[in-house]
């Protein structure tokens, strides 16, 4: 029998721990559960892999940054984005942006139309795009895509509230506005405000209610769902949250085809679909789009 020395014993007896001896409990989950451990089959390695995937599913949340939209949220296959975007804006928005109110005016033979029938021809012309986009958003989704998971809550995001996204967008977005508007008047010279939409905000109760449901609850709706909810959820599926963004955003800002708003349209569409990004609820940029074209009549209608 040989002799051992006493040393051998004891490296002997430490290399046959178990694993977990060599680390408090506390601490084991925060290492990584390398390839050769997993090769093991002891319950200590085990336990260990376990105790690690149960903190990444946990920590998943955090790890995704700023962005709540998830690659699965995009409406529109990927191949199929601006194809999409171009059948929307040729068939349903051109035509009725464009030429609704030329059409009422000429079944009604007045080359102008008076301030009452062309508020009820904007909220009646309003209505006519946002239930044709429902159907051909509808029709161009993917086949397994639900309208309602614009508006769901993701448990794991609980923290996110669209409610405090709308509150601080909406105040972000008047600060930057007020700044630009001030930093335009200096430049360019003040503007003076929309002369035809005061021209209806000053007519009758009824073309002030239609002005109201027309801005504030049936535009906001439309563009929402097309430009934040199927352009920019889908576009993020692809590429970096902040470059969807810029992109909706100037998407959004040409289809208005203001020139000299253009800047402050890109502004308003990065506003809102950074909210929409990090609430991922499609409420919040709703919320602030509505909110916005309120105050935008309340200014137009009192100077």
């Amino acid at each position: 029998m040989l002799w051992t020395p006493a040393y051998a014993k004891f490296v002997r007896y430490e290399l046959t721990k178990p694993f977990y001896f060599f680390h408090p409990p506390n601490t084991i989950s925060t290492l990584k559960c390398s390839p050769q451990l997993q090769l093991g089959q002891s319950n200590c390695v085990k336990r260990f892999c376990k105790g690690k995937e149960e903190q990444v599913t946990h920590d998943t949340p955090f790890s995704q940054g700023f962005s709540a939209l998830q690659e699965d949220d995009s409406p529109w296959e990927s191949d199929n984005v601006w194809t999409n975007l171009a059948l929307y804006l040729f068939t349903l928005h051109i035509p009725f942006s464009f030429g609704g109110l030329s059409v009422v005016a000429l079944f009604n033979g007045q080359p102008v139309l008076d301030p009452q029938t062309e508020a009820l021809s904007l909220l009646t012309i309003q209505i006519l795009e946002l239930n044709g986009a429902l159907v051909l958003l509808k029709y161009t989704a993917k086949p397994q895509y639900k309208f309602s998971n614009f508006f769901k809550k993701n448990k794991l995001l609980s923290n996110r509230n669209w409610i405090l996204s709308s509150a601080l967008g909406f105040g972000f977005l008047v600060l930057l506005i007020f700044l630009t508007s001030l930093l335009a008047d200096i430049l360019f010279g003040s503007k003076p405000v929309n002369p035809i939409l005061k021209e209806i905000l000053l007519d009758s109760v009824i073309s002030r209610v239609c002005c109201l449901l027309a801005y504030c609850i049936v535009t906001p709706l439309l563009e929402e769902v097309v430009y934040r909810g199927f352009l920019l959820t889908s576009l993020s599926s692809t590429m970096e949250w902040q470059q969807a963004v810029a992109i909706s955003s100037v998407i959004f800002s040409a289809i208005h085809f203001s020139g000299e708003n253009f800047l402050q349209l890109f502004f308003i569409g990065c506003v809102l679909g950074c909210s929409y990004c990090w609430s991922g609820n499609l409420n919040s940029s709703i919320v602030i789009h509505s909110l916005y074209n309120a105050l935008t009549l309340v200014i137009t209608y009192f100077y």
